[in-house]
């Protein structure tokens, strides 16, 4: 009990050290930090404000009444959203996380935290969620949660399991202890696990959206229209992941950044073999020359509305399978109903 005690105190007093330290340059980093992860925030639930008022276009009379009450609005918790990054952005730090902050200064005090390959791995995916603007700073934010809070969660979890042995129970202290421990690792690394879902939805966002994008470029190019010029088109006729992309590909382009740096960001942040090949046809289009990109596309085209159908099929078999889990259980729990009265029938004989 002694050495548990002992140990949950230098966790607490090492934490609370690296508190003491803490910079306004670490204060800075935290509120930036949270203040993209609010615009972000923002930004899909403007994006699922929009869908939700595409729904509502589709009811009339009392229908509509009816689709208002169940589809619910997003406007309140992006006043809520807005409102901490006003506070935020005037100065105001109240809203930032005080437990996140020491993982700041371990960053900064060990320079071989930047350099592993934690650090690598959450940058690489911080650049495909966030761009190369924001990746560094996101980074950031993720590893000091990472480094900072099984500190103070394990000399939490330390001290109660002392306390606990202190008044000489030992089974639920070591219980508490034992399971305590692990739950704070596996909390922590459930949110680095986050970014990789993160990460393999946006991607399959992407790979679903990606065959009404390269049949509407396909289209508009076969009428007529430039290349940049459909591209713009397309980007600004819907509001998900891949229309969000190609709209900062516009908006670098036409402020003159070369079509080889905005399509080569475009497929750094998109990340999909789909995207890949549409960017860099185009790029051999603007520098080469090609005439048959409209043929091109629409074969790009046929052969992502065959790939979206094959994707379909086996998101339909992967239900199929955990489906399959329930329908046991409530086979066997009909067969317990169904047999346990028989056995007592007989039993009572």
């Amino acid at each position: 009990m002694i050495i548990i005690m002992a140990f949950a105190t230098v966790l607490t007093a090492a934490w609370i050290i690296l508190l003491g330290r803490v910079t306004r340059e670490d204060w800075i980093t935290s509120a930036y930090s949270k203040v993209f992860g609010n615009i972000k925030a923002i930004n899909k639930l403007l994006m699922k404000e929009t869908i939700r008022k595409e729904k509502l276009a589709r009811f009339q009379g009392i229908a509509s009444v009816s689709a208002k009450i169940h589809i619910g609005g997003y406007s309140k918790k992006t006043e809520k959203l807005e409102r901490c990054s006003k506070q935020l952005q005037s100065g105001d730090l109240k809203g930032l996380n005080m437990f996140e902050l020491p993982g700041y200064v371990l960053q900064r005090e060990f320079e071989a935290i930047g350099r592993g390959g934690v650090h690598k791995a959450i940058m690489t995916k911080s650049m495909e969620l966030y761009g190369k603007k924001h990746a560094a700073h996101m980074t950031r934010h993720l590893l000091a949660k990472l480094l900072s809070y099984p500190m103070i969660g394990v000399a939490i979890t330390l001290s109660i399991s002392a306390l606990i042995l202190g008044t000489g129970n030992k089974t639920a202290g070591t219980s508490i202890l034992a399971v305590g421990t692990i739950l704070v690792f596996v909390l922590v690394y459930a949110m680095y696990d986050e970014l990789n879902d993160l990460v393999k939805k946006r991607r399959k966002a992407i790979r679903k959206q990606f065959p009404n994008v390269v049949s509407k470029l396909a289209l508009l190019v076969t009428s007529g229209m430039i290349m940049d010029r459909a591209w713009k088109e397309t980007a600004y006729s819907q509001e998900s992941e891949v229309y969000q992309e190609m709209r900062k590909t516009s908006e670098e382009l036409d402020n003159l950044v070369s079509p080889e740096a905005a399509y080569g960001a475009f497929i750094s942040r998109c990340n999909t073999k789909e995207t890949t090949k549409l960017a860099s046809a185009i790029l051999q289009n603007l520098t080469k020359g090609n005439a048959e990109i409209g043929i091109l596309l629409k074969n790009m085209a046929r052969e992502a509305w065959q790939e979206r159908r094959h994707m379909a099929k086996r998101d339909a078999e992967k239900a199929n399978s955990k489906l399959m889990v329930p329908t046991m259980l409530l086979f066997i729990a009909i067969l317990v109903m169904l047999m346990v009265p028989v056995a007592m029938n007989f039993s009572g004989l």
